[in-house]
């Protein structure tokens, strides 16, 4: 009599087991990164994409920057507006070697990023400039 008591007993831990872990799974999990597509220059000489990635310390930019005409560099300019204070940084990454070259960027906590996509030097980007566009925003 005591064997399939016990096997009830150990029946009812297993099921109550499984029902505490299936609840305490989120309903909708919220994703780690999200896309952005392709970013050309006007002349189309430059281009990027990549994704906006969930970082241990907010978050990242990453992506790919082409350089297709082999003269001149091609400038992947990063705009992010900061969640504390609301100010917008600037960062500049280049490519000046034809192909493809990746970059990360951590931007931390913010509202918003922005992309533009330009030709210039080795210095600094001079023109040929996409227009902005907002690739992240807070809450959509």
């Amino acid at each position: 009599m005591k064997r399939p008591l016990l096997i009830r007993a150990l029946t009812a831990i297993a099921t109550a087991a499984v029902a505490l872990t299936v609840s305490a799974q989120p309903a909708a999990a919220a994703p780690t990164s999200w896309k952005w597509g392709a970013i050309h220059s006007t002349d189309g000489m430059a281009t990027a994409w990549g994704r906006v990635v969930v970082g241990q310390s907010g978050l990242a930019v990453t992506g790919n920057l082409d350089d297709t005409y082999g003269k001149g560099c091609s400038w992947a300019v990063i705009r992010h507006q900061s969640a504390r204070n609301g100010r917008w940084r600037t960062h500049g990454i280049y490519n000046c070697v034809p192909g493809t070259g990746t970059f990360r960027k951590n931007v931390g906590g913010v509202l918003q990023i922005r992309i533009q996509v330009c030709r210039g030097t080795a210095a600094r980007p001079v023109g040929k400039c996409s227009r902005w566009r907002t690739v992240w925003t807070q809450g959509g």
